[in-house]
Parts: structure tokens; sequence; C-alpha cells
């Protein structure tokens, strides 16, 4: 496995009327968003917060239907609301493939920013837009006024949508969103959704929910997936939103259409110094979903998964840069880019993308792809087989590895170490906690006092509540594990730091650490990951 060592450095551990609503099934999921065939959206102005204490006058979208009085911050989706609340991104569309759905877009942005529009690039138009008014694009919505567009998807996969309008102004106001369209069927081999797999179960830990979308991400059962998330990368130019609030003031009141009542805004030259994740900055976006503090920042990006469990990650470049993303702990096998499965040209069972080491976010590309982590070529025995401990997870129940064909403990899906690497097998990290090979140790670890200190911070190299026990062996020199938010007898897993290569993009507003980073949290399977928020 690629980067196995860079666990020892980046073992930081650690988110149209009601009557036309047909939806507003909530998707209770890692990928929240709003599930049906009927969506309301309306573009309109809000602040949305930076960590740097900014407030920042943005657009964006709100899923203004769902029958009931809008609350004055987002609600989860699992309360059933369509929110009313303006966000950033926009309210992730889930539809699935084959089947019509509308969008009602209606325009209640300041009058001087004039039409908005929505594009939908890779869905087919089911019959044209009813209502607004012709423009360079597609139907625009005038100050006011509404356009619905009437639209089917022809695949699977992930999808972006954006302002079809004066675009170099609009979506770097935040007028952009995500599409996830589901596979009409499950492909066989896949574990149905509501069916939870035998691994969701280990000892100390109840039978997890089911957060899953869908089975798998494409009609293909080489597709199948265990957990999935949601990324939109986008950046920031705090001086065209200040130049746009700044006009939108000067200009209030004043009539569509009439001279002077229009933006110009300069978009060149062009300076972001905020970049993001789901519409927020690292930290801010470790928090949960719809944390109170983020009213129209709904969505975090904090990806968690037991080891061994494929996790589809959909990703979409919403800004005007590209972003060169890294993953550190392993490389993602890339399924499809826009809909489009990636598949041999010579054997239709095979799968052909690419293996990435850096996952390149192209403006308006979305790509899904498929991350996992087992702890292979680490050298070390992540679990923790110390025949000399008397730690509870060193009985039977977790001792044994039966390796399959391809070396890895996959019989026994609610043990412990389901999917360890068994040749690794009774390497504890206790005997010889520092040296490398030669010297009796099975790996250089870096001096504790010089590993990141904070809410993220590692320490030990066990999984597992009982990781303090671990730790402390013959020689043991490095201290117990724990997350932000819970003790090492809680969740003590292993974080992999997942960020922009470059530089610049991880910090908020030139300060560091900040912008596009984020944590992927390798949980043992005695902590129980709950995506509910």
């Amino acid at each position: 496995m690629k980067k196995a060592n860079s666990m020892n450095n980046r073992l930081l551990c650690i988110a149209g009327a009601a009557a036309a609503l047909l939806l507003l099934g909530s998707a209770h999921a890692a990928a929240p968003g709003v599930k049906g065939t009927a969506f309301t959206l309306t573009a309109s102005p809000a602040y949305i917060s930076q960590p740097d204490g900014q407030t920042v006058y943005s657009w964006g979208y709100a899923c203004s239907g769902g029958g009931s009085a809008a609350p004055t911050t987002i609600t989860p989706p699992a309360t059933g609301v369509c929110g009313g609340v303006m966000q950033i991104p926009g309210p992730t569309l889930i539809v699935t493939e084959g089947v019509a759905f509308s969008v009602a877009l209606t325009n209640n942005l300041p009058t001087a920013a004039g039409n908005t529009s929505i594009l939908f690039p890779g869905l087919s138009v089911s019959s044209p837009p009813t209502g607004g008014v012709a423009g360079l694009l597609t139907q625009e919505a005038a100050p006011g006024t509404s356009v619905t567009y009437h639209l089917i998807a022809n695949s699977p996969g992930t999808r972006a949508y954006y302002s079809g309008t004066q675009g170099d102004l609009q979506v770097e106001m935040g007028l952009y969103g995500a599409i996830i369209v589901l596979p009409s069927t499950a492909p066989a081999g896949c574990t149905a959704v509501g069916a939870v797999p035998a691994h969701y179960i280990a000892p100390g830990n109840s039978r997890e929910a089911d957060f899953r979308l869908a089975a798998a991400a494409y009609d293909h059962p080489r597709t199948c997936y265990d957990r999935e998330y949601l990324f939109q990368f986008s950046e920031m130019d705090l001086n065209i939103h200040n130049q746009a609030l700044a006009q939108v003031t000067a200009k209030a009141g004043c009539a569509a259409g009439t001279a002077g009542c229009s933006l110009e805004v300069p978009t060149e030259p062009y300076h972001p110094a905020y970049f993001m994740i789901n519409g927020r900055s690292m930290p801010d976006d470790m928090d949960s979903n719809y944390a109170v503090q983020y009213p129209h920042q709904p969505y975090n990006g904090n990806p968690h998964m037991h080891p061994g469990e494929q996790v589809l990650i959909r990703v979409i470049g919403q800004g005007r840069w590209q972003h060169p993303f890294h993953e550190h702990g392993n490389h993602v096998r890339i399924l499809g880019r826009d809909g489009n499965l990636i598949l041999s040209a010579t054997d239709a069972n095979s799968l052909a993308g690419p293996l990435q080491f850096t996952t390149t976010t192209t403006p308006g590309l979305a790509f899904d792809g498929i991350f996992y982590w087992t702890g292979k070529g680490l050298n070390w025995d992540a679990y923790g087989h110390n025949p000399a401990s008397t730690a509870a997870s060193t009985m039977p129940v977790h001792a044994a590895c039966v390796p399959d064909a391809n070396g890895y403990n996959t019989g026994a899906p609610t043990a412990i170490n389901f999917w360890e690497w068994c040749q690794d097998h009774n390497k504890p990290m206790q005997a010889h906690p520092f040296g490398d090979v030669a010297s009796g140790g099975p790996v250089t670890l870096p001096d504790p006092n010089l590993f990141t200190n904070g809410a993220w911070y590692g320490g030990s190299p066990y999984l597992g509540p009982d990781a303090t026990t671990r730790f402390a062996g013959p020689t043991g020199t490095t201290p117990p594990s724990g997350t932000i938010a819970n003790s090492p007898t809680g969740e003590a897993g292993f974080a992999f730091m997942w960020h922009s290569h470059n530089e610049r993009e991880i910090t908020t507003n030139n300060i560091f650490p900040g912008g596009m980073l984020m944590m992927m949290l390798v949980d043992s399977r005695e902590f129980q990951i709950d995506e509910s928020n």
C-alpha cells in the first residue's frame, strides 16, 4: 500500500407549490440531501462565515418547498422538512436513473443582480423549460419570477448544477450544487440498502445503521460500497463579494432593466483567499452536518470508515481553479467521471478507472471513486496482538487471523480484526516501539514529543478503545490515542489528512491550517460510526 509510512507522520487523531412536490423524502445519509422528483429552489442572498471571523456576502440556493413555514436555520433531512434557507453549496438533489424530475427556480436575488438560471450538465432535457425568459445558454428567471426545468438522468453517478447566467460572478457568489443519480436497480451481489451487512456488527458495537443512498454507485456489481461522502471544492475571492455587496447596496430599490440597475463587478484579476470543502474551510468542515453555528453552510467534510470498507467518495470541482487534492492513506480508484463509468475496452466486467495518488478536481468535473484502508504494508500489527498483554482485544475472538487468497482476514466479518492483513499479525509495537527493522523494531516511529499536538493528536499506533492499555507495553513510550470529541476508551482511530496539494489552499486568508483540509478517520470496529447528522 502506498505511503505506508505516512502513518508515522500523519497519525493525527482526531462529519412550485407544495402540491407540486412529490419529493421531500429526506435522504438520511452521509451524503445528505433532498430526494424526489419535483424540487423548488430559490436563489437569494445571505452571509456565510469563515474561520478567520469574516462573514462574507454571498448568493445561494434554498430548497424552498416542503409544505411548512421556513425555519430560521436549515434543518437536517431527518426532520423531513425542506429547510427554506439559502445554503452554500445548494441543496444536494437526489434522483433516480431514468426517472423524470423537475427543478423550479425562483429568483429572489437583489434586482441589480439581474436574471439567473441553472445549467444541468450531463442530464437530458425531458421537455423544454416552462416560464422564464430566453437567455444565452438556457431559459432564465428575471428578478422576482420563476422558471422550471424538466430533466432526466440516463445514467447513475455524481454531477454538478450551477448558474448559467453571468457565471463568472454568479457561480463565484455561491450559485452551485450537486445532483446524485442513483442506479435504477441494485446490481447482483451488492447488499441492498437496509439489509445491513454482517461487517456492520462487531464485539462491543451494536449493529450500525446503513447510511448509504444506494447499494452501488453505478449499474455494475464492481461498484458496491459500504459508505459514501460528497465533497464539493470551491474557492472565493473576498474582493469580488465585497464589490457585489457595495453595488447591491448602492442600487437598492432600482427598477429591473432600467439604466444603471445592473451590477458591473470585475471578476479579474482573480485572487481567492478562501478555499472550501462543501462551503466550509478547515476546521469548520470537521463539525457536524447542520451545525447551528453555520446556518447557511450545512454540509461538512468529516469522513469516517472502518478498516477494509469500500468508501465511495463523490467529488465535484465547483470553482474556477483546478485543485490537486491528496487523500492520505491510500490511492483512490476512479470509478467514473460525470456519470460515465470507466470500463475495460475488452472486458465489460472489469473496471478501468485509474488508481490516483492525487485526485485533480477540475472546474465543472465530477468523479466517483473508491477509497479503502486495511493496514497492509505498515509492518506492524495495528490491532495489537501482543501475547504478553491481558487487554480484552487479545482474547481469542480477536486473535485469529486466517488469511484469504489475498492475505486478508475476511472469513470472520463480525470479528474486531475483520480485513486485517495477516502477514503483520503478532507484530506488536510494544516490544520495540522505536528503531528500524534491523535493530528489532518493526518500524521507526517519530519521537512522541514531535507528534502533532492539539485536537487531532494521534498518539498510540493501535486501533480500538483499549489502545490506552496496549500502548503501555514493556517499553512503551507512545501516549494513548483519542480524537477531538472522544477519549481513548471511546473512539481511538487513525486519522489521515486529506488536503489540497497546493499549499496556499490549506490556508484561510493565508493562515495555516485552514482551507481545503479535512481528516479521514479510520475507526476501530468497536467504535460505532453514526452519520445521522
